[in-house]
């Protein structure tokens, strides 16, 4: 009886799909697959031949199969073979779509709507990995108005006018997609799933289309910024593709930072920048002495940047926010990606578990340079070797002779991503998200007399020099989601961050002439520890078309110390604090008018360190005035109570390190933005303008250069003598010309600025920061030519200001011992020659086979090799100061290749 009702029903699949779309059907595939499954080979099917299809998997059955072998046959054979066992038939349609269905169950006609001004749900999706796309945009065609997906790639779109409707989605790095609605689409609960095409660098896939954005998308709202991971390959890097660096060349954001992947966005620095990976805070984003951010771009799927007057759900920092959402995986097969570059090895593993309902996610990446020292690597410590030998205080210059010194350090980092999500129902989502990276360096070195001498001097001496230091950071969360219906949806996370440094440099050398010996210690020990454990819970509440409203409460403890001590027995601060902070919000998305939208939302915060409650109002508005021109504006205020305080260091260049805000050393930072600006966008171009103001208050440094007790070591040197509060504004317009689409994507940008900063205590007025630059210019620029993808960055700057001496001087300590000491000049009265460099890219993408691509490329850093000074040192050595000009890299060459299977 079984084989009858197969013949039949083989009998009704060739009679059905005979009727319709024989061009379609024509189509020919040939593939190899082994242990695939039914719907797997759907995807494969799908996306080799941009197809879609349709059917329930409560109707429809997965299949696995053992081993297939189609050469060159057309797609009616190819579904006959799928589905031989089973009892359904097919209606392969014009419009490049094929309906699967049980037999017995009707085809409705795909022009004939069955609903009508209903709430559409869905989600969006990754064609190739099925994994979901958060903040991606669907609105309807011939309308302004649309709706942004969540954090799960979820999105409700209201008062749709019929299921035949057409939608625009769009995403960055994806394909633009019209998205024609039929009533086969959406299933019975009013859902649907789309799913949109990476983009490549394929000359014909793109030839023909004005629409798909590659890189950067700056025109979603105020001060807002969103960035293409997986397009960051395209630009110059210095040995990683970096997302960080990538967001450095944005307008508002400083370019001119080598050693540091932090950002200093609009006059904050990056203490100032809250940074989310998955829900939990990173405090900090540097591997590599700040070559690299800690973040491996393989492991991240969306970035959005708020360059200032951010809504109420973000808080506890005065400048921007960076937000980040991992990757997820691969929704139904296993899947990864092996990169080389000229400092590291990377990799990541996707594989699904538990049917589609669950994904593992995998990345790893570790330097390889305590095993080989690339030029790339020799080009870097380079700058860190010329420090140490210049500022080094050796026993020769004190007989009139100089003496330098070489070393090799041992250095290495690593860090690695993994996640695990499962869904136990359409409607929940559990994760859990773990990040660990750490740096390693290790410049212990032994010398002696004999290095420099030949022992025939008169003098011998013998040094030991202990330098090591660690970094790193470690971070988890366990998030549960929920979309309780059409208009409700929830966020809870659970998380914990740690970041720690650890530097003990100790540095002995015996010294013996022929008439007296003695012993030269110098060295010290900082160790910095900062722990967050936070619990937040955000509600998106869909009110009506015009209203999106959203509430949520945060609760973070914050644990921090701080040790420095001197010449292993004086102690300089020694810090443990411990903070409370409590905050809750409410706001409200409003359409006022289909041209006039307006978010406004309070957070209220209390922190225990000063026991008192904040209100932090916000506000932003945008007015579509035409259909290409928008204005805006926001404002905000908004506190911070944990600070990286700046410690001065007018000799060796200053450092910083984490406290928690108190009212005595460290006080609560405040901020209030004020921002408008108006953007013009064509279907290829945007041209946008954004003028700010951000008054500062409650802003610390910490120097020793004032404290007389550091002098006289005989007593304890009182705390409230090395801190020093001040206040101050940034301001600055921005200028953006942007030519978004097509082979030729790219933007120019230009940021007039000023950032200044009042101490009383350590000037006699203002004097501007550390990281004011007047000016800064910036080219990105990219060129798709059939598998080639050209690219290169120009950036130019002004100087920034720095404190220099006015004269030096030595001074004999009771325990024998000599000490130096500078007197000091005016506050950052003098500025750094101007910098600029240029950045070259070539990258060639190939495929290697089924499934299989692969990338390789040059990468050129400071094409044309200009000297850039990074900071200055200065040092006395017999009575006489001596300055240094500390340099950046030259010119730098990096290979990488990247496999993706």
């Amino acid at each position: 009886m079984n084989y009858c009702r197969i013949f039949f029903a083989v009998l009704f699949i060739r009679a059905a799909m005979s009727v319709s779309a024989q061009g379609i059907s024509d189509i020919k595939i040939s593939m190899v697959l082994t242990d695939q499954t039914r719907y797997s080979i759907l995807r494969q099917i799908a996306m080799d031949h941009n197809l879609h299809f349709y059917y329930k998997k409560d109707e429809i059955k997965d299949k696995a199969f053992k081993q297939l072998n189609f050469q060159n046959q057309s797609l009616r054979e190819v579904l006959i073979i799928l589905f031989e066992d089973e009892e359904i038939h097919f209606d392969i349609r014009e419009n490049r779509s094929v309906v699967i269905k049980p037999i017995g169950q009707s085809f409705v006609a795909s022009t004939d709507p069955m609903r009508f001004d209903f709430t559409l749900k869905g989600q969006i999706v990754d064609r190739e990995s099925y994994e979901t796309l958060p903040f991606a945009t669907v609105r309807l065609d011939g309308t302004t108005r649309g709706v942004s997906t969540n954090v799960d790639g979820h999105f409700a779109l209201l008062n749709v006018p019929s299921d035949t409707a057409t939608l625009i989605v769009q995403y960055l790095g994806y394909e633009r997609l019209t998205y024609k609605l039929t009533p086969d689409k959406i299933n019975e609960n009013g859902q649907v799933e789309i799913a949109l095409k990476p983009l490549t660098t394929q000359l014909e896939q793109i030839v023909v289309r004005g629409e798909d954005e590659h890189l950067m998308k700056a025109s979603t709202g105020v001060s807002k910024v969103s960035v293409s991971p997986a397009q960051l390959a395209a630009l110059p890097s210095l040995g990683e593709k970096d997302i960080f660096r990538s967001l450095q060349l944005l307008p508002g954001v400083s370019a001119t930072n080598e050693t540091s992947s932090g950002l200093y966005v609009r006059g904050g620095t990056p203490d100032q920048n809250l940074v989310l990976f998955d829900g939990f805070t990173v405090y900090h984003v540097d591997h590599f002495y700040g070559f690299f951010s800690a973040f491996n771009s393989n492991a991240v799927k969306d970035v959005q940047l708020f360059k200032g007057g951010f809504e109420a759900k973000y808080g506890g920092r005065i400048s921007s926010v960076v937000d980040l959402t991992g990757k997820t995986g691969n929704k139904y097969e296993l899947s990864g990606n092996v990169g080389l570059s000229a400092l590291s090895i990377n990799g990541s593993l996707e594989l699904p578990f538990a049917g589609d309902k669950g994904n593992f996610f995998l990345a790893a990446r570790r330097s390889y340079t305590d095993i080989i020292q690339s030029g790339l690597y020799d080009n870097i410590f380079g700058l860190f070797e010329e420090e140490q030998s210049t500022s080094q205080n050796t026993p020769a210059g004190r007989f009139g002779r100089f003496a330098q010194t070489q070393t090799q350090p041992a250095f290495f980092f690593y860090d690695l991503n993994a996640k695990a999500s499962y869904r136990p129902s359409n409607r929940d989502i559990l994760a859990l998200s773990i990040y660990t990276g750490k740096d390693n360096l290790d410049n212990t070195r032994d010398i002696n007399s004999n290095d420099f001498f030949g022992g025939n001097q008169g003098i011998n001496f013998s040094n030991n020099n202990t330098d090591i230091n660690s970094w790193g950071n470690l971070g988890t969360s366990v998030k549960w989601s929920r979309q309780w219906n059409d208009d409700l949806f929830t966020n809870t996370v659970l998380s914990y961050s740690n970041y720690f440094t650890d530097r003990d440099q100790f540095s002995e050398t015996d010294i013996a002439r022929q008439d007296s010996s003695f012993v030269i210690r110098n060295g010290f020990i900082e160790n910095n520890d900062v722990r967050d454990l936070s619990l937040r819970s955000d509600l998106e509440l869909q009110i009506s078309k015009d209203h999106n409203l959203g509430f949520g409460i945060q609760l973070s403890h914050n644990s921090i110390t701080y040790d420095q001590v001197q010449n292993d027995t004086l102690t300089i601060l020694n810090r443990d604090d411990q903070g409370l902070t409590s905050a809750i919000y409410l706001q409200d998305e409003w359409w006022v008018t289909d041209k006039v939208q307006l978010n406004a939302g309070i957070r209220t915060v209390h922190f225990d360190g000063t026991d008192k409650i904040y209100l932090e109002p916000r506000l932003s508005l945008t007015y579509q005035a035409t259909n290409r021109l928008k204005l805006k504006a926001a404002w905000g205020q908004y506190n911070q109570f944990i600070t990286r305080v700046v410690r001065e260091d007018v000799s060796q260049g200053s450092r910083d390190f984490w406290l928690l805000a108190n009212e005595e050393l460290n006080p609560v930072s405040s901020s209030t933005h004020y921002i408008a600006g108006l953007s013009y966008e064509t279907n290829d171009f945007l041209f946008d303008i954004e003028a700010y103001y951000k008054d500062l208050s409650g802003l610390s440094e910490y120097t020793l250069r004032f404290s007389n007790s550091f002098r006289n070591r005989s007593r304890v040197i009182e705390v409230d003598e090395l801190f020093f509060q001040g206040s101050g504004y940034a301001r600055g317009i921005e200028f953006l010309a942007q030519k978004k689409y097509g082979k030729f994507t790219g933007w120019i940008s230009y940021t007039l600025s000023e950032v200044i900063h009042d101490f009383p205590g350590l000037s006699d007025g203002p004097f501007p920061a550390l990281h004011d630059q007047t000016h800064e210019f910036k080219v990105v620029n990219s060129f798709r030519l059939g598998n080639w993808n050209l690219s290169g960055t120009w950036v130019y700057s002004t100087g920034k200001p720095y404190t220099s001496p006015i004269g030096g001087y030595e001074l004999d300590l009771l325990d024998n011992t000599t000490a130096s000491f500078i007197s000091v000049g005016e506050k950052n009265a003098f500025r750094l020659p101007d910098y600029h460099r240029m950045d070259l890219s070539a990258t060639y993408s190939f495929d290697l086979g089924i499934n299989s691509k692969a990338e390789a490329g040059l990468s050129i850093f400071n094409i044309y090799n200009r000297t850039n000074i990074w900071y200055k040192t200065f040092e006395v050595i017999e009575d006489d100061l001596i300055t240094t000009d500390v340099t950046t890299l030259g010119f730098t060459p990096n290979i990488f290749f990247n496999f993706k299977f």
